[in-house]
């Protein structure tokens, strides 16, 4: 080691370690001890420290300790050992360099190592050092007080968090945040909830202090407390957005329209509290109050006109309307603000041309996305809306250039092209696609259930009864499996007994689903049990006014001699659904003047 570099460091460690004399005494965190209150003088104070008292500050005698080779030897080896890495060594050594200097400057070091090297116990006898040499300093309580809770030592870390509030009385408010912060880390929130009960007690003037126990008590599922504290907290401080917006979030499960009250009544007061007035179209948009949550968002949107989120969030709320011309407005504008997501503007653009049946016009929308979380959306969207247009091919060829990100995407990219090809009445291609997908993914549920059914539709009742078997192999509380195979067999009228059973055993899974009821109805009428199947298929019926449900429960009728009813049910589903095929054909069957 050359001369110069043994004097640099030698200079290094006596700065760390020289006495100061009495006059020069070193004051820990003094940006915290020299604060001063807000202009608003909200700053939390006890009745025992009034307004601008700090604490006494507690002189820092640094210790007079003799620079030697030994304490050279134990710096450089911590400092060299932590740039290599070295955790162990550096944290022994200077740990070990604390305790023999009692300095606190060199116990922090150790500390910073002890965290950084993970051991935290280590950083505990360091701190301990700082908090004995150093008893004024802040910011080592509050060290100490977080690696204390982070060992799981809450009761030690409590008293250290008790005696920082209590030393530092001037910054309550902003102490009782930082101490809610440490708190809502531990993983035990009902014991975080009941130490800081323990250190708000104190400090009932304290808004602060009730916040953070409104804070801990709602993750803790105490919702009475919370609401209480937070009530509290803001009576304290009407002024404080975090208080208001506190309590307004607790209110919107239990009294909705308090909490729309509470932040309404704050915003006249305060116009231009953008947190608030957020949280307040928020909550209208929760409570499907569309015209007022777009007010407000219009509010907010005239105060920043260069935000392009705010012309986005509008035009959404405007398709919520149906306002379709303002919502293309407004979707515009953030297209040409320059919204970052621009896809997500286009595909809205798109689905608005659908609505305006411009489907052209959507389709050049869709096609102008090039990433994002609307790239493969907006192709899907394309590929129906060509194949609307009588473009099958170029439909199905879009879907087959989609790279899919997984297993689910691909078996939904399968189904989409099969539902595709089943509206041009292509039967047997898309049962082609369904089954080529299925077996590359042979247990995947949706595709197992969509190409059973299929295989149903094109006359393959085996390969339907096997595939539904399987399904309800892997999945066996499955309820659309077991209502599937089992209405196969009642629409074939064979293997009644079964049937009921598979049907029945559906509505066990799913007592309240109107097409299972459907079954079970249906199963009584092939069983001959005419009263169980009215009584039935009127259940289903009036859960679902399905025109399905229709012809089954007006033939049932008309067979039992209820021949005026039938009529009626079957007439009125007509008016409703006059294409549907099933119900034209029961009419014709049992009425055909």
């Amino acid at each position: 080691m050359t001369k110069l570099k043994y004097t640099l460091l030698a200079s290094l460690l006596l700065t760390a370690c020289a006495h100061i004399p009495a006059n020069q005494v070193a004051q820990a965190d003094t940006g915290v001890q020299n604060a001063q209150p807000d202009q608003s003088g909200q700053t939390g104070i006890q009745a025992e420290a009034p307004p601008g008292t700090a604490p006494a500050a507690t002189p820092v005698v640094l210790p007079n300790v003799r620079l030697s080779s030994g304490l050279l030897y134990e710096f450089l080896l911590s400092e060299i050992a932590a740039q290599r890495d070295n955790g162990t060594v550096a944290v022994d050594s200077s740990l070990d360099l604390a305790k023999t200097t009692r300095d606190p400057r060199l116990a922090m070091r150790a500390t910073n190592f002890a965290l950084k090297f993970g051991q935290p116990d280590k950083a505990v006898e360091a701190l301990e050092i700082v908090r004995e040499t150093d008893p004024g300093s802040i910011m080592a309580r509050r060290m100490l007080s977080s690696v204390l809770l982070h060992i799981g030592k809450i009761d030690q870390a409590r008293d250290e968090l008790a005696s920082l509030l209590k030393a530092d009385q001037s910054h309550s408010a902003e102490n009782f945040i930082q101490i809610y912060q440490m708190l809502a880390a531990y993983p035990d929130q009902a014991a975080a909830l009941k130490v800081m009960r323990e250190l708000a007690q104190p400090y009932p003037r304290v808004a602060e202090a009730h916040w953070a126990v409104s804070q801990l008590a709602h993750a803790s599922g105490d919702s009475v407390l919370a609401l209480n504290e937070a009530k509290q907290a803001r009576t304290l401080r009407p002024d404080w957005n975090m208080a208001v917006s506190l309590e307004a979030i607790l209110l919107q499960k239990t009294n909705p329209q308090q909490s729309l009250d509470l932040l309404r009544n704050y915003l006249s007061a305060y116009p231009d509290e953008h947190e608030i007035r957020m949280l307040y179209a928020r909550e209208l948009l929760d409570q499907k109050q569309y015209k007022a949550a777009r007010e407000q968002f219009q509010y907010m949107a005239n105060k920043n006109p260069d935000n392009p989120e705010f012309a986005y969030a509008i035009a959404l709320i405007s398709l919520q309307l149906n306002d379709l011309n303002s919502a293309e407005t407004e979707l515009k504008q953030a297209l040409s603000k320059g919204k970052k997501d621009q896809g997500t503007v286009e595909f809205y653009l798109g689905q608005l041309s659908e609505a305006k049946n411009k489907d052209q016009e959507a389709i050049d929308y869709y096609r102008q996305i090039k990433d994002g979380d609307f790239l493969v959306p907006g192709q899907i969207r394309t590929a129906y809306l060509l194949s609307k247009l009588g473009k099958l091919a170029e439909a199905r060829q879009i879907l087959h250039e989609i790279q899919p990100a997984d297993d689910q995407q691909r078996a939904k990219l399968a189904m989409i092209e099969a539902q595709l090809l089943r509206e041009a009445n292509q039967f047997d291609e898309a049962y082609r696609v369904l089954d080529q997908a299925l077996q590359k993914q042979p247990e995947d549920i949706d595709l197992l259930y969509e190409t059973a059914m299929m295989a149903d539709k094109i006359g393959k009742p085996a390969v339907f009864e096997e595939l539904m078997r399987k399904l309800i192999r892997i999945k066996p509380d499955y309820a659309q499996a077991y209502n599937a195979l089992g209405y196969g067999m009642l629409e074939r009228n064979e293997r009644i007994p079964e049937a009921m059973t598979l049907v029945q055993k559906a509505l066990q899974l799913a007592p309240n689903d109107p097409s299972i009821m459907d079954s079970v109805g249906w199963g009584y009428y092939r069983s001959n049990k005419l009263d169980q199947s009215v009584e039935m298929l009127r259940r289903a019926y009036a859960g679902d006014a399905n025109p399905e449900i229709a012809a089954h429960l007006g033939e049932v009728l008309w067979v039992r001699g209820d021949k005026a009813e039938a009529k009626k049910i079957w007439q009125d589903s007509l008016k409703k659904n006059p294409g549907n095929e099933p119900l034209q054909a029961v009419i014709k069957k049992f009425d055909p003047q």
